[in-house]
């Protein structure tokens, strides 16, 4: 659902509204119950809570709500939280079955039995979807009985331990028969009896997959391994190098934002048709690495359809000596290239003017280029000169759309 259709109804949720000039009615109780449920199931539950003060037929309808969403941060307190959290589970109508869960709790280490209790909950209750966010804790707080639910088609996890850069071990086994799309933050993936991490092959329905700042322990290869998986988004935040190796003859679609750090090879990839590239620069050092894995990745992906590149992507790509006298046998398929303006971070904005530099011979260039670096005008020009026309060389028919996208975030932010 879209943010404007969340903010239509909430705004129903929150006022009464006039049926005309001259009479008031309660238009939104006379809506039947299903559709009041739904649209307060997009609420905080704090704020579902609230309306049963608005007349005794909206006492009760909020403990028949399919969904939870429980947030800690919105609490001047802990102890507040906590409280509410304890209110609702026992207030709420246990007849009926909870479809999702969206349990944030941040800063608290220590509150394994409140997290433990609300997941059990949910999973006595036949749930669907299961969204966890915990800052302060590692993964013994979640009941083990959470990876083999039988009713789970979604989950979202992240769980921060407090330590900077410090990951999460994942669960060695997984037993979760329903599920088909799976979101992970922080997490560290263990070797298996192969020599290389394999986390996703026993997800037999698995269709979507999103690894969020997650790297790997024992081994330099995670291996992703599914049937099924049709849709991959990968962030990194880290310069932490490992392969990634496809298994995925379903796979249709790729995303990348991030520093890219990890080699990427598939046995079967010819069913990828979409990848976008969100590479982020923040770099202090010239280094060979993120250039290369953006190269490779372009001839590993070498039938695609449609590519979608940022100024930065492409900024990065170009520090990749003498790719241009590279003999590029990749994208011969491309129909559709999509460039995307972004604003270029100040310190990859600094590498880029110092490897400039190195090739002007004149004092005059110099302090051209110094001077336009100082009022944010470099580079110049956002978009390396004939990379565009590299990346098209065996596709020249494809259609090319240029977007300003300085204005507005390109992507929601990783979990």
């Amino acid at each position: 659902m879209s943010d404007s259709t969340d903010e239509m109804t909430i705004e129903l949720a929150t006022k009464r509204v006039k049926l005309d000039d001259s009479e008031n009615k309660d238009r939104l109780s006379d809506l039947p119950e299903s559709i009041i449920l739904h649209i307060m199931s997009f609420l905080n539950t704090e704020y579902a809570v609230r309306t049963c003060i608005l007349s005794t037929k909206w006492k009760d309808i909020w403990k028949r709500l399919p969904a939870l969403i429980l947030r800690s941060y919105e609490f001047r307190s802990m102890e507040i939280f906590k409280k509410i959290v304890s209110n609702v589970l026992s207030l709420r109508d246990s007849s009926i079955s909870l479809q999702s869960l969206d349990f944030e709790r941040y800063n608290c280490r220590f509150e394994t039995e409140m997290l433990k209790t609300v997941v059990n909950y949910a999973l006595t209750h036949n749930v669907q979807r299961i969204g966890l966010y915990v800052n302060g804790g590692d993964i013994a707080q979640i009941p083990p009985t959470m990876f083999s639910c039988e009713t789970l088609t979604h989950l979202k996890l992240s769980i921060h331990n407090g330590i900077r850069h410090k990951t999460v071990l994942f669960p060695e086994s997984l037993n979760l028969p329903a599920l088909t799309s799976l979101q992970l933050g922080n997490f560290t993936f263990c070797v298996r009896d192969n020599d290389s991490a394999e986390p996703f092959s026993i997800l037999n329905r698995l269709n979507n997959l999103l690894i969020s700042d997650c790297t790997v322990k024992g081994t330099d290869t995670l291996c992703i391994s599914s049937a099924t998986l049709v849709n991959l988004t990968i962030y990194n935040n880290s310069n932490d190098y490992y392969k990634i190796e496809l298994r995925t003859p379903s796979l249709c679609t790729f995303a990348f934002c991030g520093t890219p750090c990890q080699s990427i090879s598939g046995s079967n990839v010819s069913s990828l048709k979409h990848v976008d590239i969100h590479a982020e620069a923040e770099v202090v050092s010239y280094s060979l690495g993120p250039p290369m894995f953006l190269f490779s990745w372009l001839l590993e992906f070498a039938n695609i359809k449609s590519l979608t590149v940022t100024a930065t992507t492409l900024q990065v790509l170009s520090l990749f000596p003498g790719m241009f006298k590279f003999n590029f046998p990749s994208l011969g398929n491309l129909k559709s290239l999509r460039v995307e303006f972004d604003e270029i971070p100040y310190k990859f904005r600094m590498l880029l003017c110092k490897v400039k530099l190195l090739t002007v011979e004149s004092e005059e260039e110099t302090a051209r280029i110094t001077k336009a670096f100082e009022l944010g005008s470099e580079p110049s020009p956002p978009i390396p000169v004939g990379m565009v026309d590299f990346l098209l060389q065996n596709s020249s028919s494809a259609e090319v759309k240029y977007v300003d996208c300085t204005k507005k975030p390109l992507r929601p932010r990783r979990l």
